[in-house]
């Protein structure tokens, strides 16, 4: 039921507002609004929108609109310490539960979230909603919506799909006059309707805003010297640019090729400590740096309007991936290039990597024993234990080819036994648990350690309420003391429960979301492992047929894989150019017509000598568009690659 225009324009107020308040825009991007009314309107919502198109604004002005704490469900970790950080820099109340972050953490979290009325959001993995003490906990919560990110995990049929996610259709039952607003950047026909009914949708009701996008142009490549076609097409577009490649090896070469020939270039992958990733992409969002070559860690969540360029190196895994690493181009609407680089070796590399992508379920069996035996984990227990991971150093111990092992990991982790945090947590956080009778003692039984904590109190705010970020080193100069002093003394605080510290750790992180299984316990069922590879087959095609594509516009193309069977062609791409140029005229046909004839009247003529004998008054493309027509009306014939009159 449609609400009367007078409510309507009330909610329009209120969350024009909200947006000039907080993020300071006169107003929304297409569809925002509609979106966000929907919401306002406790509408269970699927929001369509590309990469770049303000999803977050989507849930979050709605949220601050409404009363109560509104649940985010992400599975990317990095992208939700970013929000809640963003949010908290506005002023703005909110925290983040996932794999690897303490009990302590938790429970403190939770705490501000039933008990604080300014605190908004609460951002979730989805592999802690089915916790006993998260469901203890939400009970208590005043929730005023659910935002589920990348909302396509849900879907067996998405190229992303994680167990997990299904427990969000459970939790409404908590809450079932909440809405949900369910997001994502890439889902096919098929991924929309499973989403809508996964969530338990009451109506259907999707907002889409085209994948089309004008602005931004796409070539393929097939190039042999790639860092060579690369460096020319850095040098002809200027602007601020990505290079996506897919390992970690490659992002400093690449870096230091493009350095050496004169083009300011770093480069960013997961493995990186935290400070370093920060300042690398801080220094390129500030155009200090003009091209970033990365690994896919990076883009998610950075907002840069103005990226002109986006080179792959290598192809990507799906046309997903693909769509939403070349959609960080041209988000200021202005003209930008979208690249692929391939050449033989990567198609046959990519066909490779998906072979070992799927490991035999015994394969994946035994990756998890050995795992399990190598933290000393029994069986009935380990149970969200947490802990460092190398795994270039675990595969050589155990002996296994590391691409089987991480996508081994990987598998286990989609089916929810265990985690895989590539990225270190490279920043120490601390709380003060103790009150002030405790503090008392404290500064009566061991005063160095009293005055110690003191100067830490002076330096840091809000530890009394909430895990604080704390620097080691700086609290070292301001104590007059070593780093090495300074964690010793945070260890004992936290042993005589004084405080609550987790110190940075920098390696992954491994985190066991379940109680250690026996080998033939664990979920794999062959007929959903089988089911997955296919799809991911099919996946791959597509990648495949995109690349090799001859006719259709590569624009028209990616659109038909979202859905989108009817879009013109873009005009600009390569497949468009090439057609542009290959078009052929009635005089031109009858001038290349006369020649072929006149060549043809004496002798026969291998294909290619004629091609190579006209090339300089006409392209390829025409002659043999031209030989092809007069083939098939039998005025010349063709036999064994060459051309003669009948």
């Amino acid at each position: 039921m449609a609400l009367p225009e007078t409510e309507l324009h009330d909610y329009r107020q209120e969350i024009h507002r909200i947006l000039k308040e907080y993020w300071g825009y006169d107003c929304f991007r297409p569809l925002q609004e509609d979106i966000i009314l929907s919401v306002m309107q406790n509408r269970d919502t699927l929001a369509l929108l590309p990469t770049g198109g303000g999803k977050s604004i989507c849930f979050q002005v709605p949220a601050l609109a409404k009363e109560g704490v509104c649940l985010v469900i992400s599975p990317l970790i990095a992208l939700m310490k970013d929000q809640v950080e963003n949010l908290k820099k506005r002023g703005i109340k909110a925290g983040a539960i996932y794999s690897g972050i303490s009990g302590r953490e938790m429970e403190l979290l939770l705490n501000n979230a039933v008990f604080d009325p300014d605190f908004k959001f609460l951002y979730l993995s989805p592999e802690r909603l089915k916790t006993d003490y998260f469901r203890s906990a939400m009970q208590k919560l005043h929730v005023s919506m659910i935002a589920v990110d990348e909302a396509h995990c849900i879907s067996q049929w998405g190229y992303d799909f994680r167990p997990p996610y299904l427990e969000i259709a459970d939790i409404r039952n908590f809450f079932p006059d909440v809405p949900v607003l369910a997001l994502t950047a890439t889902a096919t026909p098929e991924v929309v309707t499973d989403i809508q009914q996964k969530l338990n949708f009451k109506k259907e009701n999707l907002f889409q805003k085209s994948f089309r996008r004008d602005n931004l142009i796409y070539y393929v490549v097939k190039e042999e010297d790639k860092n060579g076609r690369m460096l020319r097409v850095l040098q002809r577009y200027p602007g601020t640019g990505i290079v996506y490649v897919r390992n970690r090896r490659k992002t400093k070469e690449i870096a230091a090729y493009l350095t050496k020939n004169g083009i300011s270039a770093d480069y960013y992958h997961a493995g990186l400590d935290a400070n370093t990733r920060d300042q690398k992409q801080n220094e390129w969002m500030h155009n200090t740096t003009r091209i970033i070559v990365s690994t896919n860690a990076f883009g998610m969540g950075i907002d840069k309007p103005d990226v002109r360029i986006v080179i792959h190196m290598d192809i990507p895994d799906s046309l997903e991936a693909y769509f939403q690493e070349a959609g960080r181009g041209g988000r200021d609407e202005k003209s930008s290039i979208a690249v692929m680089l391939y050449d033989n070796y990567d198609v046959g590399e990519l066909k490779r990597n998906f072979t070992l992508s799927f490991p035999p379920v015994k394969t994946i069996r035994k990756v998890y024993s050995a795992l399990c035996n190598y933290f000393q984990i029994a069986i009935g227990s380990g149970k969200n234990n947490s802990y460092p991971f190398e795994i270039n150093q675990f595969a050589k111990i155990a002996h296994f080819n590391i691409t089987t092992l991480y996508n081994s990991i990987k598998l286990l982790e989609k089916s929810g036994v265990l985690f895989y945090i590539e990225e270190e947590n490279s920043i120490s956080v601390m709380h003060v648990c103790m009150g002030s009778k405790g503090l008392a003692v404290l500064e009566q039984n061991s005063p160095i350690l009293s005055d110690f904590l003191k100067n830490i109190l002076r330096s840091y705010t809000g530890l009394f309420t909430d895990f604080v970020k704390i620097n080691e080193a700086e609290i070292a100069e301001r104590s007059k003391i070593s780093e090495e002093e300074v964690i010793a003394n945070l260890q004992k605080l936290h042993r005589q429960k004084v405080i609550s510290y987790r110190a940075k750790t920098l390696k992954p992180t491994l985190v066991f979301a379940e109680n250690r299984l026996k080998e033939e316990d664990i979920m794999l069922d062959s007929r959903i492992y089988h089911q997955r590879k296919e799809m991911a087959q099919q996946r791959l095609d597509a990648v495949l047929a995109y690349v090799h594509e001859e006719e259709v516009c590569r624009s028209r193309r990616l659109l038909a894989y979202f859905g989108e069977k009817k879009s013109a062609d873009c005009g600009a791409c390569d497949r468009c150019l090439k057609n542009k140029n290959a078009a052929l005229s009635e005089n031109e046909f009858k001038e290349i017509t006369a020649i072929l004839l006149e060549l043809l009247k004496t002798e026969r003529y291998p294909i290619r000598e004629l091609a190579f004998k006209l090339c300089r008054d006409y392209k390829e493309e025409k002659l043999i568009k031209v030989i092809r027509r007069l083939v098939d009306q039998g005025i010349i014939k063709s036999e064994f690659g060459e051309l003669f009159m009948p």
